[in-house]
């Protein structure tokens, strides 16, 4: 049975703000820059607090997390996604400009596709 989470608890609200905090930092050791969407950003820093409170580790939302059949009572992704993950390290941001979730992308995408939105 997958575990369940209050999102108005006060242990997601702490983790949420880790959460926040970690992909800050993310960016400014890798160079990269968050996505202009909003909403997007917003759901994937949710679902990888959530990810976090629920299974220990930020794995990536948009993957599946499932049990472990060699460890009881532990969750593994479907893909090994650990945010920031290795495809996004080496593949997805290096050759796209943006990880497959669209939360972290290179300033170079940054310029192409955002800065053009906003004027």
């Amino acid at each position: 049975m997958m575990p369940t989470l209050d999102m108005s608890s006060m242990k997601f609200k702490e983790e949420l703000e880790k959460t926040k905090k970690f992909v800050l930092k993310v960016c400014e050791s890798k160079g990269w820059l968050l996505n202009c969407n909003e909403d997007v950003v917003e759901g994937v820093i949710m679902g990888l607090a959530r990810n976090k409170v629920l299974y220990g580790k930020r794995y990536c939302p948009c993957f599946t997390v499932v049990p472990d059949p060699e460890k009881e009572g532990k969750f593994k992704s479907s893909d090994e996604r650990v945010c920031p993950c290795k495809p996004a390290i080496e593949k997805e941001i290096p050759e796209d400009g943006i990880c497959h979730c669209q939360l972290f992308c290179t300033p170079e995408y940054y310029k192409e596709h955002c800065e053009s939105k906003e004027a």
